[in-house]
């Protein structure tokens, strides 16, 4: 089953989940400082919540599918069409490791087509471990998450 991605910049973690948890009937699947996700079934989407300080607006894209292979032939079908794609394997994003590819709308909108490879890689816990709170925005712009790096205040 391949699902739409959302990535949203919230302003307050708690709060966001809160909203979301009521609006999708559901749990969030993933929590970590700063970080949220969801794995919506009805409507199927994967919703990712990255706190910045600011609200409001979209961090990326995506779509999500089950394997390596899918991720594969949907670049190679996309480069056959004549979009760019930049492809990162085995890349540790948003709290999981990934294989995935990424490519830009007309107007520089990312979207990408990934799938989890492991869920809770230890590079990750490692990464986390090693930080107190103050530095976890900036770990997971540097590190931890896919898009972030392009959102600027």
């Amino acid at each position: 089953m391949a699902r739409v991605q959302l990535a949203l910049n919230v302003a307050e973690i708690d709060s966001a989940i809160a909203f979301y948890r009521d609006l999708f009937k559901t749990e969030p699947h993933k929590v970590r400082e700063g970080y949220a996700n969801f794995e919506v079934a009805d409507p199927p989407l994967k919703l990712i919540l990255f706190e910045n300080g600011r609200g409001g607006d979209l961090n990326h894209l995506g779509i999500e599918v089950e394997t390596t292979a899918e991720v594969a032939g949907e670049t190679e079908r996309l480069a056959g069409l004549g979009h760019e794609l930049e492809v990162e394997d085995g890349v540790v994003c948003c709290h999981a490791e990934q294989d995935k590819a990424w490519a830009k709308d007309p107007s520089g909108l990312r979207w990408e087509v990934y799938t989890v490879t492991d869920d809770n890689p230890e590079p990750a816990r490692e990464l986390m471990a090693l930080v107190d709170e103050a530095d976890v925005l900036q770990v997971v712009g540097d590190a931890a998450c896919c898009a972030e790096a392009e959102v600027t205040p």
